[in-house]
């Protein structure tokens, strides 16, 4: 490999927010939209880190259904009781840290579904994406630097960092140090845009913190190596939330139960299904068929999405929200919590799910969507 390299990741830094602002373009000239794929970070990070679709690499949404080795299928010879005893703010906490410290689900882990329901689920990312091995059975840019010897530096909030200061260390790393790849991943401009999406004041000022301590970054790199790369990328956009819907609440009404008709989770713009009584199947659908705001996904539309598996582990049924529409009360928007923003929506679809790519190097072909930064990413040490 030669020379040196930095990689920036900045989550849900959406076009739609950088496409009229000079934001490092001194230091970036050549930048353009990425079309994001459907579903979180969860599914979209893995895939900008190996280049495949999360059809591939296995990693979608954070809660799949495998009720073989679920971590908790111990829980189904307590028959009820897990509803009764942990179906609140305390219980919830203790079956988190039992996830996170001895079931070994991974320090993301947290009870985004009812209590009763877990020993029928497992979670995705329950090992270190940003570290090697961390997509598992598949090879990852991590992976990559290990094997060719690259000497490199990876910065995350896996290790314990806030975005302040993962940038203060890199930038002093890169100046005192010799590796020759930097990986910064940034996640706090997601949980801002979350809150302050339709503020634009805060936006400003904001983004104006990020330029100048992403400035600083990059020059130290340049001082150290003239011809150093320069990347920046995003894995999705944010979009402004119009409506709240109760979209379980209408699901409930049906009438039927769970875990005995049917299996529901809700992530915050889409509803994920299993069901084990054609009753239900026929009547949930039916009526969510009516509701205006929202669109089931068929197989044909997941596989071109890259988010088709055919064994259904993310669901039998996936019912997608159009953009600005919020499930009210779901696994990761719970506890009266209502965002002004969210992403998770259809791709194409909606402008404000853009990504971003920009860097220092004019590309000989522009990515088109996020998995094309891997290669990106990777050219320098092929």
């Amino acid at each position: 490999m030669n020379g040196l390299t930095v990689f920036v990741l900045v989550d849900a830094l959406g076009w739609e927010l950088i496409r009229d602002r000079a934001f490092l373009g001194d230091l970036l000239p050549y930048r353009q939209p990425v079309q994001s794929l459907l579903g979180f970070s969860s599914g979209i990070i893995p895939s900008m880190l190996t280049g495949l679709p999360p059809a591939e690499s296995g990693m979608w949404n954070l809660v799949y259904y495998d009720p073989q080795n679920s971590p908790f299928r111990w829980m189904k010879s307590l028959g009820t009781a897990p509803a009764r005893v942990f179906d609140n703010r305390v219980g919830r906490r203790l079956l988190t840290e039992l996830g996170r410290r001895f079931l070994r689900i991974g320090d993301n882990f947290d009870v985004s579904v009812p209590p009763e329901t877990l020993p029928w689920f497992h979670w995705a990312e329950s090992r270190n994406i940003y570290a090697r091995n961390g997509v598992p059975g598949h090879s990852s840019v991590f992976d990559l630097l290990y094997s060719r010897k690259i000497e490199h530096k990876v910065y995350s909030y896996k290790d314990g960092l806030t975005d302040q200061e993962i940038l203060l260390r890199a930038e002093k790393d890169i100046a005192e140090g010799n590796e020759q790849f930097y990986f910064l991943y940034l996640c706090e401009l997601d949980a801002f845009l979350h809150l302050h999406r339709k503020e634009m004041p805060q936006i400003e000022a904001k983004f104006a913190w990020y330029e100048d301590a992403l400035r600083r970054v990059f020059h130290a790199a340049c001082k150290r190596s003239p011809g150093a790369r320069l990347q920046l990328s995003s894995d999705h956009g944010m979009t402004p939330v119009e409506r709240h819907c109760d979209l379980a609440a209408i699901v409930k009404s049906c009438g039927y139960r769970t875990p005995k008709d049917y299996l529901a989770v809700y992530d915050s713009t889409m509803a994920r299904f299993w069901f084990f009584s054609q009753a239900a199947r026929d009547e949930i659908l039916g009526r969510l068929r009516k509701l205006d705001y929202v669109r089931l996904l068929r197989e044909q539309e997941l596989r071109d999405l890259g988010v088709y598996f055919a064994d259904h582990r993310y669901g039998e049924e996936i019912v997608l929200l159009n953009p600005g529409f919020i499930i009210a009360e779901s696994g990761f928007n719970g506890n009266g919590w209502k965002p002004a923003g969210m992403h998770g929506y259809h791709p194409a679809e909606d402008p404000n799910a853009t990504a971003v790519y920009m860097t220092n190097c004019a590309p000989a072909s522009p990515p088109q969507t996020v998995r094309d930064v891997f290669h990106f990413m990777t050219e320098a040490f092929a």
